[in-house]
């Protein structure tokens, strides 16, 4: 097939279709950000380097290459009313889930912050019906119901029979990044045009860490670390900066603004099984059965949950 009829194939999709490709092309580079939070920052019993850093200076890395992007393309200023979003989407993506996850997986493996986060999609489509004002049906909320029990029960199980703190942080940096995807999306959004002309998917997530940058870039310059680490900790620690923190975000909030905040976050069903996969060969971690288990009877949930109606127009 020639170049012009692939483009021309990838033209005739329509919004939603390119939607959801979109949003799998994010999902499958956020997959990799918790092997790769846990590959820089080691754990605590073979740290590597801080959390803090690894947290906070990938946003500072990423905030510099994003105002180097925004000044090439020419990219106009937000609006007020878009600068109020744009603090509140930093408060879930570049401070609360990076800090959260990565103090969580100091004290737990990457295959089990993998499956407690694996509730993220319908933590996402919950805070944008709510956000988005939009109505699932009372199924749709108990589907998001049973997801968030099983995943408290395998941490429960996990725990020895009782819930560690590390999975209190987990919930945590779900509920952050959930709320920071949403309110991100909303800055794309055509039906959000009264907070100005609607921003791309990649002014928005450059602005976000381009606003972060008087905090992030002094955390990061007091954080930095002082004893030699591994230069695979450096590795993942560029992953996070240059793909988790930055170029995701362009392909997964083109990916919620084209098909839909409620229905392409249900894409992150397949988040977990790539992060415990990647998991395996770039840590040496393994997974047994009961992990597998559920994560399936989790990834169910959200299947079903995808296919419940919805009702209302996102504002």
């Amino acid at each position: 097939m020639s170049s012009s009829t692939t483009l021309k194939t990838a033209s005739g999709l329509s919004p939603a279709t390119r939607g959801w490709l979109l949003g799998a092309l994010g999902v499958g580079i956020f997959a990799l950000s918790i092997p790769m939070t846990r590959l820089a920052s080691g754990s605590a019993a073979d740290p590597q380097l801080p959390a803090l850093f690894v947290a906070i200076g990938r946003a500072a890395l990423a905030g510099l290459l994003a105002a180097g992007w925004l000044l090439l393309t020419g990219a106009p200023r937000p609006s007020a009313a878009q600068w109020r979003l744009l603090a509140l989407t930093a408060a879930g993506v570049v401070f609360g889930w990076p800090l959260f996850l990565g103090f969580a997986v100091l004290h737990v493996d990457a295959v089990h912050a993998s499956v407690v986060t694996g509730v993220l999609p319908i933590a996402t489509a919950a805070i944008g019906a709510l956000l988005l004002h939009q109505r699932p049906s009372r199924a749709f909320w108990i589907c998001a119901l049973l997801g968030a029990v099983l995943v408290l029960g395998f941490a429960w199980w996990k725990g020895g029979a009782a819930l560690q703190p590390a999975d209190g942080l987990l919930l945590a940096a779900v509920v952050c990044a959930s709320y920071g995807y949403v309110q991100g999306a909303r800055l794309s959004s055509t039906a959000s045009s009264a907070l100005g002309t609607p921003l791309s998917p990649e002014q928005v997530i450059c602005w976000v860490l381009v606003l972060s940058l008087p905090l992030t870039l002094p955390i990061t310059l007091m954080a930095w670390p002082t004893a030699p680490v591994r230069a695979s900790a450096w590795g993942g620690f560029l992953y996070v900066s240059l793909f988790s923190m930055w170029l995701g975000f362009f392909a997964w909030y083109r990916g919620l603004a084209l098909g839909g905040t409620l229905r392409v976050s249900q894409v992150q069903l397949l988040q977990p099984f790539l992060s415990m996969w990647f998991a395996v060969p770039l840590l040496g971690e393994s997974l047994d059965a009961a992990t597998v288990l559920f994560s399936l009877a989790v990834m169910a949930t959200v299947f079903v949950s995808k296919r419940l109606p919805v009702q209302g127009v996102a504002r």
